[in-house]
């Protein structure tokens, strides 16, 4: 099986990776492959379905006025 090698990874997407390898009881390796594997097999095809999905969900609902709400809080 190949090898590859990031380099230049920032500190804090490191220490993520590692605290997100624990959650899941992997090593840090085990982590990494399996997020390079799950982004490798999700298409763009995939992508533009999901947000259509979503876009379909969001559109037919109706939302409140978060401005209107945030002004009868700061009123009590």
């Amino acid at each position: 099986m190949p090898d590859i090698l990031v380099r230049g990874l920032d500190d804090a997407v490191v220490e993520e990776l590692k605290s997100r390898a624990r959650r899941n009881r992997r090593s840090l390796q085990k982590e990494a492959q399996a997020i390079l594997e799950y982004a490798a097999a999700y298409s763009i095809t995939d992508a533009c379905r999901v947000a259509e999905q979503w876009h379909t969900t969001l559109a037919t609902t109706s939302y409140d006025d978060s401005a209107v709400l945030i002004r009868e809080d700061r009123g009590r």
